[in-house]
């Protein structure tokens, strides 16, 4: 089936989106405090066991902080849920909670939020890809570039420049000070400095309650593995092969949804660890649905699932292939796919 009929098919099958996902957008504040409990109760934990154990051996700790790591992630999908003010039914426990786990996160919540929200009603627009999403340019556009440009793309499409330097830097420039230009940017710079004082005034306060240099290698440990975790997840949810990637004049949100988002079939205690944000075709058709809403409309709406990509986690490895969006083929090429052609 070509494109221009998968997508009609689409549109007609699903055209009633919004009744099909309405139950599914009421936050329930008992599931909500029952995974904040489960989540921050256990990443304090482990990070007071890495405390005691890396004292003894820095093997011994390892196990402890990947699986940390993953609880941290959870901490940041509420954060994320928050931040879209599905959570809790209250938008000032939502800003309340969003805030705290910034701290832990080390992302700022307002602005992050704000730049995420962007992101999820314009996912998949060729004009503003670059928010909120892994930078990718089109066959043309790279054919278009300097020996120099060309270079530089290459070396931010490594998968050791995409998925352990970007996030570095990203929480190092981009969660400090606001690098997108949106209507009363003042106002977000402002939210931006008054998020990064409480996660500075945390750091200062622990590290001083810890020991500064015991309290960097965990936490820095942590958020760094945090960072290689969600950039990964980013990718893979949008830098699939058959992904939806339009100017604007021809994009639609529902197709960008179901075609430009995936469905990550991991096992039922990953897209536990993950904050069920696998399940992201639907997430992105409705962003007020709470992640612990997720798994339940995936089950009971199976048309939802019907037309998006499904991934397993060895299939996502050969993802990291895919660099150059192919506006021809509409498809995600590699450089010797590129060379081929």
């Amino acid at each position: 089936m070509n494109n221009q009929k998968l997508n009609a098919e689409i549109q007609k099958a699903l055209g009633n989106w919004k009744e099909l996902v309405a139950q599914y957008q009421i936050p329930n504040n008992w599931k909500a405090c029952l995974q904040v409990a489960n989540t921050f109760l256990p990443f304090i934990g482990l990070w007071i066991l890495i405390y005691f154990t890396l004292q003894y051996s820095i093997l011994l700790s390892i196990p402890f902080f990947l699986l940390n790591a993953f609880f941290l992630v959870r901490i940041f999908i509420i954060q994320h849920d928050c931040g879209h003010q599905s959570f809790f039914s209250s938008k000032k426990v939502n800003n309340f909670i969003g805030t705290i786990c910034s701290i832990f996160s080390f992302i700022p919540y307002k602005y992050w939020s704000k730049v995420h929200n962007f992101h999820h009603g314009h996912s998949g627009q060729l004009e503003v890809r670059e928010i909120g999403d892994i930078p990718t340019i089109t066959v043309r556009e790279y054919l278009n570039r300097s020996w120099f440009g060309k270079l530089k793309y290459r070396l931010f499409r490594f998968p050791v420049a995409t998925f352990m330097v970007a996030p570095v830097y990203y929480f190092l420039i981009p969660c400090r000070y606001p690098t997108f230009s949106f209507n009363k940017w003042s106002k977000y710079m402002k939210m931006t400095i008054k998020d990064n004082f409480w996660i500075a005034l945390s750091y200062v306060i622990v590290g001083t309650l810890v020991g500064w240099p015991m309290f960097l290698i965990i936490q820095l440990t942590l958020v760094f593995l945090f960072g290689i975790v969600a950039f990964w997840f980013f990718y893979v949810q949008h830098q699939h092969e058959f992904s939806y990637k339009y100017w604007k004049e021809n994009w639609n949100f529902l197709l960008s949804s179901i075609r430009g988002s995936s469905y990550y079939k991991l096992p039922k205690f990953m897209h536990w660890l993950t904050g069920n944000i696998g399940y992201h075709h639907i997430h992105h058709l409705s962003s007020l649905i709470p992640n612990y809403n997720l798994p339940k409309c995936f089950k009971e709406k199976p048309i939802l699932n019907k037309y998006v990509t499904q991934i397993t986690f060895w299939e996502s490895l050969k993802m990291m292939n895919y660099k150059l969006w192919d506006e021809q083929q509409e498809k995600m090429i590699s450089f010797s796919e590129l060379k081929a052609l």
